[in-house]
């Protein structure tokens, strides 16, 4: 079965192919691909998104970063564009955050997409510039600035 892919309106050229690897995203965060293509276009990215297990980016984080634990999102640049997400390390960081998983999950898919254009946060200026991007973006398509304290 092909992956289900969406171009955004207009013909910009970016196109995302979405994959459900873990069936749990349809229960645990019913409209998980909508808010992922939105959060995805809005950030202008292109490539792949795969919605997965917290077992499935342990696995992967293990092998490629030497980090043997889940986590929340994980970006690939070569061969081509690839974002994968963790359902379990979203959902629980939306709990801890006191975030609607909707709305974490959508700052993921956008943080994810400025790391696959380059940005990075290992620096105070850079984290920074990245949040203020991430807010930005996020404000767009409605949703809550995750760095604005209550």
């Amino acid at each position: 079965m092909e992956p289900p892919s969406t171009r955004p309106p207009k013909g910009d050229g970016a196109a995302i192919d979405l994959i459900v690897a873990d069936p749990a995203w349809h229960r645990r965060i019913p409209k998980a691909e909508v808010i992922v293509r939105r959060a995805a276009h809005a950030a202008g990215m292109q490539g792949t998104i795969v919605l997965s297990s917290n077992r499935a980016v342990r696995d992967l984080n293990g092998r490629h970063r030497g980090k043997y634990k889940p986590t929340n999102v994980l970006t690939y640049e070569y061969p081509a564009p690839e974002m994968i997400l963790a359902l379990g390390v979203v959902q629980a960081e939306a709990v801890a955050q006191k975030r609607r998983p909707e709305h974490h999950l959508a700052h993921l898919v956008v943080h994810g997409a400025l790391h696959l254009q380059g940005e990075d946060h290992h620096h105070p200026g850079d984290a920074r510039r990245m949040e203020m991007a991430e807010a930005r973006i996020l404000h767009r398509i409605g949703v809550p600035n995750p760095w604005k304290r209550a």
